[in-house]
């Protein structure tokens, strides 16, 4: 199964993508879809700025993507994670699972985002609305025992 992974700057049209991805496909009866915003955090934030390693992070996310796809019954696959600067309330990450029913769908896009928030190599700034620059946000420990369920 051929799955699509990107990762850019601008955003990106759930819409489309979802149309890509199921476009021609009859035997498809399930797509999830998941959009990660970017939160304003109380107010406090102009803007969070997302890095990555270029060819690391895609590497990274094709591995979890064959993890899924050896998990559960997928007929399609899209991730779409964004760099840069990125405001409240803009898209960060899209995942998209397609599958003949919604179970499998849905597991896989639980997985894949539990592991996106833990092992993919992203790493995120905050840019206060004073002016100043936060430092590099933490991993949760929330999201670690959400990705050690799959274990």
């Amino acid at each position: 199964m051929d799955f699509t992974i990107r990762i850019q700057a601008q955003p990106f049209d759930a819409a489309a993508e979802t149309a890509a991805l199921t476009r021609g496909r009859l035997d498809i009866g399930a797509v999830v879809a998941f959009s990660g915003l970017c939160r304003d955090e109380g107010g406090r934030l102009a803007a969070l700025e997302l890095e990555h390693y270029p060819g690391m992070a895609e590497a990274e996310i094709g591995r979890l993507a064959d993890q899924a796809t050896s998990r559960w019954p997928l007929l399609g696959l899209t991730i779409v994670h964004r760099f840069g600067r990125i405001a409240p309330g803009e898209e960060i990450v899209l995942v998209l699972t397609a599958s003949a029913h919604r179970q499998a769908a849905f597991e896989a896009a639980s997985f894949l985002m539990d592991y996106l928030k833990t092992q993919a190599p992203f790493w995120k700034r905050e840019h206060l609305k004073d002016g100043t620059v936060g430092t590099w946000v933490d991993a949760k420990e929330a999201d670690d025992l959400a990705a050690d369920r799959w274990r």
